[in-house]
């Protein structure tokens, strides 16, 4: 979506989560879909400004922050929140940008004054916000959900714009399937990667469990009392995979598990897999019934029993078809594009 003639360039400051660095692959869904919009509007000849941790990696202009070492505790956020309030400030007085677009949980910390059109995309159950949040008065605020069951889900009261799904890059890369089933994620309870063990040894299958382990103590907890223990020979974690290794290993599985344990707003690493011609079978876990076409480019499923007979029936689904539907459903310029139209008219519908 290029500038068309005689059409004003844009400038628009993306905010991240603060605590989370961007890249195009990072493990994050909500640093990823920013990356993939600070490409698009570097594509289209906009000026992008990512404010974000240092260290990330932009197309745009990184104006960055500092994440202190050590326990992110209530002092070091609330430097972390100043520090990004400071920076909004700073680009509103020198860059005079058309809209700031918000993409963290913690966004309420560092709105800015009145005045900008802000759009705040909403990657995380809504229940996770604060709800003074949700519930702010600041006008020319615009809150999109991305996808239709978390909009459904709003209480009453918060204005919600359409949403505005999530997309993914369309992989052209093709390999032979393997016998191995995959989980990729972050190992943190909600994602329930206990169940995906436990359904792939009842199918008697291998699993990689792909993932990056977070200094939480309850991930840790979760990790060292649900996890490793069931983890053997042919069950095993193979730690965090990004880029092409990441590619290679969605495209040689003969299925991805999805057992979420809580109402996924969407499920990016599902939409990669469809788009590797790979399987997903998945939990009914909010978005995830959205992005999975039971019967057609996986299994729509109910516990580690009914996951493990989908494994067993995963050779039915077309690998051809799951290509094809992603290319249809899952393609990220339909996401950024509209991003890019919201941006000139940020409450247009």
């Amino acid at each position: 979506m290029l500038t068309r003639p005689g059409e004003r360039p844009l400038t628009i400051v993306n905010v991240c989560y603060p605590f989370a660095p961007v890249s195009a692959d990072p493990v994050g869904g909500a640093e990823q879909v920013l990356a993939r919009i600070d490409q698009a509007l570097v594509a289209a000849g906009h000026h992008s400004i990512v404010i974000a941790p240092a260290g990330s990696a932009t197309d745009g202009a990184l104006w960055p922050i500092g994440v202190p070492e050590g326990p992110l505790d209530a002092k070091a956020r609330a430097g972390v929140h100043a520090e990004v309030r400071a920076r909004i400030a700073q680009a509103i007085e020198q860059e005079r940008p058309d809209a700031i677009h918000l993409h963290g949980v913690d966004f309420s910390d560092y709105l800015p004054e009145p005045g900008l059109p802000v759009l705040v995309t909403l990657h995380l159950p809504l229940d996770w916000y604060a709800p003074e949040a949700l519930h702010c008065d600041r006008r020319a605020t615009f809150f999109y959900p991305v996808s239709k069951s978390q909009a459904n889900l709003a209480p009453a009261g918060i204005r919600l714009q359409p949403p505005i799904e999530n997309g993914v890059p369309l992989s052209d890369l093709v390999l032979p399937k393997q016998r191995f089933a995959a989980a990729l994620g972050r190992i943190c309870p909600e994602k329930g990667f206990d169940d995906a063990i436990d359904a792939a040894k009842r199918a008697n299958v291998p699993l990689l469990l792909a993932g990056q382990l977070f200094p939480y103590p309850e991930h840790r907890r979760f990790f060292e009392t649900r996890v490793l223990p069931r983890l053997d020979r042919a069950r095993r974690w193979i730690g965090a995979v990004a880029g092409r290794r990441k590619q290679r290993l969605l495209a040689r599985a003969r299925c991805l598990l999805v057992p979420s344990k809580v109402a996924e707003t969407s499920s990016l690493v599902a939409m990669e897999a469809i788009a590797a011609g790979t399987p997903v079978i998945a939990y009914r876990a909010g978005a995830l019934p959205e992005i999975v076409e039971d019967g057609r480019t996986g299994f729509l499923v109910d516990g580690p029993d009914e996951m493990a007979n989908a494994i067993r029936l995963v050779d039915t689904i077309s690998p051809n078809e799951c290509r094809a539907r992603a290319r249809e459903r899952f393609p990220v310029e339909r996401m950024t594009n509209a991003y890019l139209t919201r941006y000139r008219e940020p409450g247009s519908r």
